[in-house]
């Protein structure tokens, strides 16, 4: 089995697959030729499972790395009294791959992300109707949480029984069930990417322009119907707030873009009045006098950290009595001893206990920003960005215990959360009022790009 940390990992990428390489020079994990193609090399899991090693045949050595400037190209540096070995290591980009000049006027990493890759906007969404509009919305059934990277639909789980698992965790599978299960949260997130993207999105073809459209029909139709929710527990479907207040802001998003997507008066209407009624619903049906918060799902009383989004998506306003109490709920009900917030404490139908999640941590800190409590944000913030390991990477999970990473590594959403968190707090810093003689103003934090989930 393999009992490298899962911190003490490299990530190499050629924005086609990647690979994870050790800290003592081994690439463990390898897919080619895409993200999702079966290994080439898997020691990660097995120790029997393949690696590429270029190292010193003498343990008479201390070893360093970095990562060069100019990015994902990891220098391996091996020292001892008779000299250095460095080895370099990266996956090159092909010959026809163009480079990208980043925009020095353009604000935060979401500005950059556009002025790098002005095509890219058009060419997801595109993706996505090309991979679903047809087959789902376009036959009235709910649009399908995940695709293969090639617009794969059937993504079942397969045991890979030859496998061990990192540290002997299995069984280890392939695929992700998950993909048949009902998430009513994906209309929101679909419509909020489109909302930020929506400079990118002036020359929407008509079957693109279609399925957006068809999201935020099947968001108002089906807003009042239970799912599984944003965890994917496997358990049975409920009224989960989380996916009632994603389906608002796929009606509220798509009444933003009614210039990009012109749905006409008649419907432009009826999600106005939707909107209007999942608001009135989740306000009167989300809150529970008894835990002092809006919970998980309609009726209960179990904290979920999801619940963070309420403030960050511009749900209720920043002096909401009922939503600051709700974060106060959260962070005093989900943390750990370290700080580091749960996603929830209820059973989610899956065996084994799990840490704590980075970027429900980074919620808290950025819902703390949007509510004006700025120093307890910076605390916050900064306290779940010392998790990132030497190389600036972040795992999805910390292990409460003994502080390991855990989970998938290295986590988009830990650092998305974490850019999401600190551009929030910047623009917080920037609204307060200039300090008094005498006083101290924090310093600002470096702006980041804008939120995104799953």
């Amino acid at each position: 089995m393999s009992d490298v940390p899962v911190g003490r990992h490299a990530l190499l990428s050629d924005c086609n697959s990647a690979a994870l390489v050790t800290g003592a020079g081994s690439v463990d994990w390898l897919c080619l030729p895409r993200f999702d193609s079966a290994p080439a090399l898997a020691r990660l899991l097995d120790d029997d499972a393949g690696h590429f090693l270029i190292a010193p045949s003498s343990d008479a050595f201390s070893s360093s790395w970095r990562y060069r400037p100019c990015g994902l190209v990891l220098d391996t540096t091996w020292s001892s009294v008779d000299g250095e070995l460095i080895v370099t290591d990266a996956m090159a980009l092909g010959a026809r791959e163009r480079g990208h000049e980043l925009g020095h006027s353009a604000p935060g990493v979401q500005g950059l992300f556009i002025a790098a890759c002005p095509d890219e906007a058009g060419k997801f969404f595109a993706f996505l109707a090309r991979a679903a509009a047809t087959t789902q919305l376009g036959r009235g059934t709910d649009l399908q949480i995940m695709f293969g990277i090639g617009g794969e639909r059937d993504l079942s789980e397969r045991e890979l029984g030859h496998l061990s698992g990192w540290r002997d965790s299995a069984p280890v599978r392939a695929g992700n069930d998950a993909w048949e299960q009902r998430q009513l949260d994906v209309y929101g997130s679909l419509l909020d990417a489109a909302h930020t993207l929506r400079e990118q999105l002036h020359d929407l073809d008509e079957q693109t322009r279609q399925f957006l459209v068809s999201a935020v029909d099947a968001a108002a139709q089906r807003w009042d119907q239970d799912d599984q929710g944003l965890w994917e527990i496997r358990g049975p479907a409920r009224p989960y707030l989380h996916s009632k207040l994603m389906c608002w802001v796929a009606l509220d998003r798509g009444l933003a873009l009614t210039d990009q997507l012109s749905p006409g008066p008649e419907k432009t209407q009826a999600w106005t009045e939707t909107r209007a009624r999942v608001r009135e619903s989740i306000l009167d049906n989300g809150w529970s006098e008894s835990a002092g918060a809006y919970t998980q799902y309609y009726g209960c009383d179990d904290l979920d950290a999801s619940i963070l989004l309420m403030a960050i998506l511009g749900f209720l306003p920043p002096g909401d009595l009922r939503m600051r109490a709700s974060i106060d709920a959260i962070e005093h009900g989900l943390s750990d001893e370290r700080g580091l917030l749960y996603r929830y404490r209820g059973g989610d139908g899956l065996e084994g206990a799990e840490g704590t999640f980075l970027l429900c941590t980074f919620w808290l800190a950025h819902a703390m920003a949007v509510t004006g409590q700025v120093q307890r944000a910076r605390e916050i913030l900064e306290r779940a960005a010392g998790y990132a390991t030497d190389l600036g990477l972040f795992a999805e999970q910390v292990d409460t215990a003994t502080g390991e990473l855990l989970g998938n590594f290295p986590q988009a959403f830990s650092h998305l959360g974490l850019a999401n968190a600190a551009q929030a707090l910047a623009d917080a810093e920037r609204a307060q009022p200039p300090p008094q003689p005498g006083g101290t103003r924090l310093p600002r934090s470096a702006p980041h790009t804008q939120r995104s989930h799953r």
